[in-house]
């Protein structure tokens, strides 16, 4: 097994899709890259402990590549925007990669020189892997838990379509 940080705006969106994919065993929601210890969603809410909202993926490399998360990640936000991810808006909602080693920080390196070649403006922030605070119980799992809740129906809903039409081959049998 292998491990990907990526924050990339809400985690409850985030979360919702990389749970979609094959090969991804685990993803749990949290908090990295602030200076606060142990910090709370309220916190972090306040956007005053740098901390990003994050999710930590789980996955079997033999299914799916760390390449392939990265097309998903880019794919499914906005990294253009710094601090924002649609009405989210506060650096706990930036366009962040943790790196785990070097081979990974090469390949999301080279993916966003990839991008900028395209003259896309990438503000997704690179950076080794900080400490990791998971989230409070209740925001793991959390469209699936809530398939009502207002925020869910209106964001995640669009971004799964987008991941369906992108990336059909890459999602569980039972995801699609």
């Amino acid at each position: 097994m292998q491990q990907a940080l990526f924050g990339g705006g809400c985690f409850w969106c985030v979360e919702a899709i990389f749970l979609q994919l094959k090969g991804v065993e685990k993803v749990t929601s949290g908090y990295a890259g602030g200076t606060t210890v142990n910090p709370t969603y309220e916190d972090v809410c306040k956007g005053d402990t740098n901390h990003a909202e994050v999710i930590l993926i789980d996955f079997d490399e033999t299914q799916i590549s760390y390449p392939q998360l990265l097309g998903v990640f880019f794919a499914t936000h906005d990294p253009t925007t710094l601090n924002r991810q649609g009405n989210d808006v506060g650096t706990q909602y930036r366009s962040v990669i943790y790196y785990y080693n070097a081979v990974q920080q090469q390949q999301a390196a080279d993916y966003i020189a990839d991008l900028k070649a395209q003259d896309l403006d990438i503000v997704t922030e690179l950076s080794p892997v900080p400490t990791f605070y998971a989230a409070e119980h209740y925001h793991q799992d959390f469209y699936n838990q809530n398939p009502e809740q207002a925020f869910c129906n209106f964001a995640i809903p669009p971004k799964l379509m987008k991941l369906r039409s992108k990336f059909k081959e890459l999602m569980k049998e039972d995801a699609q």
